[in-house]
């Protein structure tokens, strides 16, 4: 007695799949004949879990729930090379200046080149809170700032960049938001600030930079890196700025990373 079995592909959940040969192990491999679907074969018995789209899910969703690459692979039955290789994937995606909101700002047919940063128009973000993040990767004498600055009204992230605290860095920061249109700046008194901004358009105080420091506060509560009192901290700048990337992209942004 035969018995069949209905195989459907687990990336389009199309029934129109043939066999597409064995694996290196010799395991059964299928094709989808989905023409709309972004992956070609499969195989439905998968011996490692990193190679499980649902495993590759979690280890996002870890990550940016306050656990780090060790802990990720000791409760997903992984390798922490297969968590790192599968974040770093994420780089391509990530944005540094919020695009949905620019988007919704700016009045129709306003294009926006990212490379050059530059808008044809102004928007209405006119108030904007800046502030910098100290953390470290490898040593405390390696220091890493995040610098990013967010809408004074609505405390959504308007941009944000990675680097040390010197005048440069702000530069970069400042470029990012020109297309915002900002009219008046909220910042402490970090002498950056008040060298680069105009006098008329800068306040120095901590009664209006109160949003920003409490994104501080959520970073580090989140993202277990960045927690002061942990062994755990950032080995490689490229992971520390993706990680705080992700999160940013996620919550701040609303993209779907």
């Amino acid at each position: 007695m035969s018995v069949l079995i209905a195989v459907k592909c687990p990336h389009c959940q199309s029934t129109e799949v043939i066999r597409h040969g064995k694996s290196s192990n010799g395991k059964q491999r299928f094709g989808c004949q989905n023409l709309e679907c972004p992956y070609q074969t499969f195989s439905l018995n998968l011996a490692y879990p990193g190679r499980r789209r649902e495993v590759k899910q979690q280890i996002v969703e870890m990550t940016l729930n306050g656990s780090g690459v060790r802990d990720i692979a000791r409760v997903l039955h992984v390798s922490p090379a297969t968590v790192i290789g599968e974040l770093k994937k994420k780089l391509v995606s990530l944005e540094v200046v919020n695009q949905k909101l620019l988007r919704q700002l700016q009045s129709e047919n306003i294009e926006v080149d990212i490379e050059r940063v530059e808008a044809v128009s102004s928007s209405t973000a006119e108030e904007s809170e800046l502030d910098e993040m100290w953390s470290f990767v490898g040593k405390k004498s390696n220091p890493r700032w995040l610098w990013h600055a967010i809408d004074h009204n609505t405390g959504r992230v308007l941009a944000y960049v990675f680097g040390c605290r010197k005048d440069e860095v702000f530069l970069q920061l400042k470029k990012l938001l020109k297309p915002f249109g900002i009219k008046q700046y909220y910042t402490d008194g970090w002498g950056a600030y008040e060298r680069h901004l105009p006098q008329k358009m800068h306040s120095i105080g901590k009664r209006n930079t109160q949003k920003i420091e409490r994104k501080h506060l959520g970073l580090r509560t989140r993202i277990k890196r960045l927690t002061r009192k942990t062994i755990c901290f950032s080995k490689s700048e490229v992971m520390h700025d993706l990680v705080i990337g992700l999160f940013i992209n996620r919550y701040e942004f609303g993209l779907p990373i």
